[in-house]
């Protein structure tokens, strides 16, 4: 029977990565909201006091670490503190990730010239930020048999766009790992460890929002233009609008999903153009 009781996730404890960002923490302080007990991982830009605020008025557990996703020792120390505290965990989302500007392309940075580092970086950063706590807090759902992961791609892993080289095979790279997890996570441990992705379309975050849209006239850019036309809904996505769409992966709703990318982009990936 179809009730409001599948999707409740009221009590689940998540750990969230990447969790002062842009997706992170609407993620984090929505789950937080429908009663989740919420774990927020950051590295270099602490939860601000808005985000606080929210969790605080939530009356959900919540627990804030200093975590860099690409060191294990900083990964397993948060996990050890979170089973400490909450004695389990059910789910991890992966919203770690960005781009580095050296790794991009334009007027004045020829592919060519993309410095190793800054193209190694973009990897280690969207790729190994991922798959490193994925080895670590999926170690503790094939011991308890269950856990849910899930990863955060972009469009440009499934439409690579133009400028970002790193950053769109770093997604493309989420997309297949979370495929291959799903599979193995099911068949070496148990059908009641999910492994799947969201891949969002395109949002107005404070780091894009003068890339898009002229700051002196507030309309749009050349680029923010092309991704519009390109958009059959004609808008820009709000972070809120992804959170549904978490919820009901993290629900009972979604136990015979597994390994599927959720492109939640206002039909971007639909569009051929013509």
């Amino acid at each position: 029977m179809l009730t409001s009781q599948l999707f409740d996730i009221k009590n689940k404890v998540v750990v969230v990565t990447g969790a002062s960002g842009f997706i992170g923490s609407e993620i984090s302080c929505s789950l937080a909201e429908v009663g989740c007990k919420v774990t927020l991982l950051f590295n270099n830009n602490s939860p601000s006091e808005e985000i606080i605020t929210r969790l605080s008025k939530s009356n959900s557990d919540f627990e804030i670490f200093k975590c860099d996703v690409t060191n294990d020792e900083d990964i397993i120390s948060c996990k050890d503190k979170i089973l400490d505290k909450f004695g389990t965990i059910d789910a991890l989302i992966n919203c770690a990730g960005g781009n580095h500007p050296d790794a991009t392309t334009g007027s004045e940075n020829s592919f060519f010239n993309i410095p190793a580092d800054a193209f190694e970086w973009v990897i280690k950063l969207n790729l190994m930020g991922s798959i490193r706590p994925c080895q670590i807090f999926g170690k503790e759902f094939a011991k308890n048999k269950k856990g849910n992961i899930l990863n955060i791609s972009s469009m440009a892993a499934i439409r690579p766009l133009t400028k970002i080289p790193a950053y769109s095979s770093s997604k493309a790279a989420i997309n297949s790992f979370t495929k291959w997890l799903s599979v193995h996570m099911a068949k070496e441990y148990s059908k009641d460890i999910r492994v799947n992705a969201i891949a969002p379309g395109f949002f107005l975050s404070k780091q894009n929002k003068f890339l898009l849209i002229n700051e002196k006239t507030g309309k749009y850019t050349e680029r923010g233009n092309s991704i519009i036309e390109n958009t059959p809904m004609k808008k820009f996505g709000n972070p809120k609008e992804l959170v549904s769409t978490v919820i009901w992966l993290l629900s009972d709703h979604s136990n015979f999903i597994t390994g599927v990318i959720v492109p939640v982009d206002g039909g971007f990936d639909a569009f051929g153009g013509v």
